[in-house]
């Protein structure tokens, strides 16, 4: 029996076309109105913690409920371009043509996935979907980690923001300490990611069983649907438990949240556990030293509310091991104390 070879060149075009009529939607040019709103007003809008308040509102299903709303009515236009693309790298892009890109095991496939990130500009959440997606196509562990913090981390809009909204010396702490963690990190998971949790991981991640005579547009529509009923409904859920959570996170924004470890230590956490949508730390760490926070907890803040959170991790569970996960969520905490640290010496 013989197999007809499809002719993949006409759904490669087609889903180049949708990445970047989405992103010219979704990101390029609301972000380039936006640096100039920035520019001349020095602000980009209220923090999405408090919702201009001084304080989270205490914890409730109202508070939830709000944060949930105000969150997906900033993300949910990218979650939907995010659902896509991850679906359609999963369904349209040869899978020898992601593992020659992004499947080495050394430091090329980290440098490839992290410059890759750099015209996504997605929030952690909405990158997870194309994250997974890249693992399903056996993109390697390092260069998929150097995809979803490039998307954050480097992301240039947000580099603008700061620099006009906080001062550019925050931009250049961003980027001294983004560097290593978006490269620094994938380099580091391709080199501990073993034999064994490799393939532990890509068993994890047969869980979509598609036909392989289907049509390549069909089954894009195939996995679209799965990657949905799969993805959203944790995600929907963690997204309310840390709405609701906020005070608890954040128990004080003011004076009282001065440069000492403990504050520091904790504002790192919980930063790394938060979710926000794309730049949404900048209006937050504005409002905090505003309101007389520490140069130390708003380092902190700046570099780990944007990589990662507690949804985007659940979301990503199946795509790499758990060790692999850990190890990025403590890096990310260490890469806050980095910037506190910084902050404080530097006379922030």
């Amino acid at each position: 029996m013989t197999t007809q070879r499809i002719n993949r060149a006409p759904y490669i075009a087609a889903l180049a076309f949708v990445a970047v009529a989405g992103l010219l939607y979704v990101k390029w040019l609301p972000y380039w109105n936006r640096a100039f709103v920035a520019a001349a007003q020095h602000a980009i809008g209220k923090s999405i913690l408090t919702a201009g308040a001084d304080h989270p509102p205490a914890p409730s299903l109202q508070a939830a409920l709000a944060y949930a709303l105000a969150y997906g009515k900033a993300i949910w236009q990218a979650m939907v371009l995010g659902l896509v693309l991850g679906s359609g790298v999963q369904a349209l892009l040869p899978r020898e043509a992601v593992q020659r890109l992004l499947g080495g095991k050394g430091f090329g496939s980290a440098l490839a996935g992290g410059l890759l990130a750099l015209p996504g500009m997605m929030c952690t959440c909405c990158a997870a979907p194309v994250v997974a997606g890249l693992r399903r196509q056996q993109a390697a562990a390092g260069a998929a980690v150097a995809f979803w913090l490039g998307n954050t981390v480097l992301n240039p809009a947000t580099l603008v923001f700061t620099g006009f909204v906080l001062g550019w010396h925050w931009t250049a702490l961003r980027l001294a300490l983004g560097v290593p963690m978006v490269f620094g990190l994938g380099w580091l998971v391709n080199r501990m990611t073993t034999a064994r949790e490799a393939a532990q991981a890509q068993a994890a991640l047969s869980d979509l069983p598609v036909e392989p005579a289907q049509p390549p547009l069909r089954r894009w529509a195939s996995l679209l649907g799965r990657m949905t009923v799969r993805l959203v409904p944790e995600y929907v859920v963690l997204v309310l438990v840390l709405g609701f959570a906020r005070a608890w996170l954040f128990p004080a924004i003011g004076p009282e949240v001065g440069n000492h470890l403990g504050w520091i230590l904790a504002f790192a956490v919980a930063g790394m556990l938060f979710v926000i949508p794309t730049a949404g730390e900048v209006p937050i760490v504005q409002a905090m030293l505003k309101l007389g926070v520490g140069a130390g907890p708003a380092g902190a803040l700046l570099m780990t509310l944007p990589p990662i959170s507690l949804p985007s991790l659940a979301m990503l569970s199946r795509s790499f091991p758990p060790r692999v996960l850990a190890v990025i969520a403590g890096a990310v905490v260490l890469f806050g104390l980095a910037a506190a640290g910084l902050a404080i010496a530097l006379g922030f």
